[in-house]
């Protein structure tokens, strides 16, 4: 079975990752739950239910030196929502969240990394986005935004996320690194 670490930052389309996960688990794949601190804060009343429904611990912290790893080897990776924050911190190498430090230690372990930001239309102006988005691209992760991807909203306003082309793109992922 392939295994997928779906990490996930503090943004409004977290809140239904159940769901995700069903739907991930019926197109074959084994998920593995990491969120950022926030997004953790955020799903602690549904921590119990995750964990059940992935088989695995939800993880946001890194875990102890020499403790062995509660997860099986990631053979995928999707980053989503992935926040402004999480973005620019993976781009630049900023490791303090144990998500984007999985992230960011992906790419030289040549993981197949899919992310989709959710950011709304005011990030969206801020150019470091547009450089965070093209170093990542640069260093090989599969980024949906923009076209065929996710399109930011107005602040305030959500938007359906497009969680389907992010699973689509990581069975892509898969199918292209066998």
């Amino acid at each position: 079975m392939t295994t997928l670490y779906l990490f996930g930052s503090a943004a409004p389309p977290v809140l239904g990752v159940g769901a995700v996960i069903e739907d991930a688990q019926q197109r074959g794949l084994d998920v593995c739950l990491g969120l950022t601190p926030a997004a953790a804060h955020w799903l602690e009343p549904q921590a119990a239910e995750l964990e059940r429904l992935t088989g695995h611990p939800v993880r946001s912290e890194y875990k102890t030196p020499g403790t062995a790893d509660a997860w099986p080897k990631a053979d995928v990776v999707l980053f989503a929502p992935a926040t402004f924050n999480s973005i620019n911190s993976w781009a630049l190498g900023i490791t303090s969240s144990f998500a984007v430090g999985v992230c960011a230690e992906g790419i030289g372990k040549g993981i197949p990394l899919v992310t989709m930001p959710c950011v709304n239309a005011a990030y969206a102006q801020h150019r470091a986005l547009d450089r965070s988005v093209a170093e990542l691209r640069g260093m090989g992760v599969s980024v949906l935004y923009g076209e065929g991807g996710f399109q930011p909203n107005p602040p305030g306003e959500g938007s359906d996320f497009p969680w389907r082309l992010a699973l689509d793109e990581v069975e892509r992922a898969v199918g292209a690194g066998r």
